[in-house]
């Protein structure tokens, strides 16, 4: 059974940073791409940023150029940098395989940017 913990948000300023942690249990991250979704209150959930098995990152216009997302397999972990942060970049953040597999949804973690 895989389960996917995602950390990291908070509460931060217009143009400031947060990198964000998604710590997946079980054997099969190795053999996963890997994604960050968010959730913007009232919208659908969208594909932010993938990671591939061998590590190519790809972005979607949203997080192109202030997004960085990376892996350790070592650690099963993926994390979300992300710089310059915009009021639009608020949501809930998620971790899961792309494409994504329905029952490894976590909870997500919330990201706030307001002044």
């Amino acid at each position: 059974q895989v389960q996917l913990v995602e950390s990291g948000g908070g509460l931060v300023q217009p143009g400031g940073s947060l990198t964000l942690s998604c710590v997946a249990s079980g054997n099969i991250f190795r053999l996963k791409n890997m994604g960050w979704y968010r959730q913007a209150p009232g919208k659908q959930r969208e594909l932010v940023a993938t990671i591939t098995t061998g590590g190519t990152a790809i972005y979607a216009d949203s997080g192109k150029v202030r997004f960085t997302i990376s892996r350790d397999n070592a650690k099963n972990t993926v994390y979300l940098q992300m710089n310059s942060l915009k009021p639009e970049d608020t949501a809930v953040y998620y971790c899961n395989a792309v494409p994504f597999i329905q029952r490894y949804w976590g909870q997500g973690t919330q990201v706030t940017v307001s002044s």
